[in-house]
């Protein structure tokens, strides 16, 4: 049985500075960047992303980014989807999947 998760807020209650803050941590930006990057927006498995952290760390980030109104989850029982809410983030604040996207594109620095 596949079932949605709430996504949080609806796309005008969404707030910037809660956006910011989901943000502003590295795993979940990392996360945002691979998604804004894929301009077809497939539906990714929580294990597609290679983040360095434990699976329990790993359901908090996308817990956060779901409450935020960043992603949404698909429970499919034994495993669960992320999709991004590419339209309601456009509406609500312009430009910001762009300048993700663009961190995807930026070539890595080499350590100074």
């Amino acid at each position: 049985m596949v079932k949605e998760t709430p996504s949080g807020p609806e796309a005008a209650e969404m707030e910037l500075g809660a956006v910011l803050r989901a943000l502003s941590d590295e795993h979940r930006r990392a996360v945002m960047v691979e998604l804004a990057a894929d301009e077809e927006d497939r539906e990714r498995t929580c294990n597609s992303f290679d983040l360095p952290v434990s699976k329990q760390t790993q359901t908090h980030h996308f817990r956060a980014l779901r409450e935020v109104g960043l992603i949404r989850e698909i429970d499919y029982g034994n495993r669960k989807g992320i999709r991004l809410r590419r339209s309601d983030i456009d509406v609500r604040f312009p430009g910001l999947l762009g300048l993700l996207a663009a961190e995807a594109r930026k070539p890595e620095r080499a350590n100074d």
